[in-house]
């Protein structure tokens, strides 16, 4: 017997690939449940599937790093205590590297991080917490269809007192602009360009790089290439040295109230004379809208 929950959650997390770098991500979650039927005529009733199952999934992915450690270019270290991972990843394109809490990364075994190498990590984490009459788990991990313009980009929130405190997670957003009340394709286009796969900083956690807290790879590889960034928040210490042709450092937090009005600024800085609208999504279904 199937069981079978639609859009059980959201995944908003970022991952380290070696071509693009760091990548914000937002998948919808589907699940089916094979078992045969318990005690209650059933395979798992659904408010146990909606809860228990969200909480799993949410707990090893969501508001989380992804990082491919089967890969060459990725290193992993603990510190003394085991609380703190660095995480140097040699990426072509720029070298990342960072040191957190362990909580902030899901170590992936898989050499590159994929819907399929996601779907088997979360497979043996959810199976373990299951009844035995479940036998199989299915899951289908989707984008958003999204018809117009959208983008990629990656933050951390150290004023929030939930998981978006984590300085690596991210989104797939969606982004609508208006200029005079018009629907303007152009801009959105733009838009999309400049933050595909970018890292949204704010400059009040700039650091310089000797305030890091460097393993001996991130010792030889951070230089004036990369931005640093450092903050501790209510989970603890959190640091990222980004190549600096994926950042793009505001003056504000990278709230999606505080990036929605960061666009519609910078437009009306170009259009003077418009009235701007800009409608900035925080991943599926949610977002801010900012106004100049």
């Amino acid at each position: 017997m199937l069981l079978f929950v639609n859009d059980l959650t959201v995944m908003d997390f970022s991952y380290l690939c070696p071509e693009r770098g760091m990548v914000g991500e937002s998948w919808i979650v589907d699940i089916e449940l094979d078992g045969s039927l318990n005690d209650q005529s059933m395979v798992l009733d659904f408010g146990r599937v909606k809860k228990q199952l969200k909480r799993i999934i949410d707990e090893s992915v969501d508001h989380k790093l992804l990082v491919p450690i089967e890969n060459s270019i990725t290193t992993v270290q603990a510190n003394e205590d085991n609380q703190n991972y660095w995480v140097d990843f040699e990426a072509p394109a720029g070298s990342i590297h960072l040191y957190c809490p362990s909580d902030a990364f899901a170590f992936i075994d898989a050499d590159t991080i994929t819907k399929d190498s996601v779907m088997d990590y979360l497979r043996a984490v959810i199976k373990r917490e299951l009844p035995t009459n479940v036998k199989a788990i299915s899951l289908t991990l989707r984008d958003e269809a999204i018809p117009s313009f959208y983008y990629h980009y990656t933050h951390g929130l150290k004023k929030h007192d939930g998981n978006c405190q984590r300085i690596a997670h991210g989104h797939r957003s969606a982004i609508q602009i208006f200029v005079n009340g018009m629907r303007t394709p152009r801009l959105e286009q733009q838009w999309s360009k400049r933050w595909e796969d970018i890292y949204i900083g704010s400059a009040e956690d700039v650091v310089a790089h000797s305030a890091l807290t460097k393993s001996a790879v991130g010792e030889k590889a951070i230089g004036n290439h990369h931005v640093a960034y450092s903050y501790v928040a209510e989970q603890g210490l959190f640091e990222l040295a980004m190549p600096e042709h994926h950042n793009e450092v505001i003056p504000t937090d990278s709230t999606v109230e505080c990036i929605a009005d960061y666009i519609a600024q910078t437009i009306k800085q170009q259009e003077p004379d418009a009235a701007v609208k800009v409608i900035a999504f925080e991943g599926v279904g949610k977002g801010a809208i900012g106004y100049a």
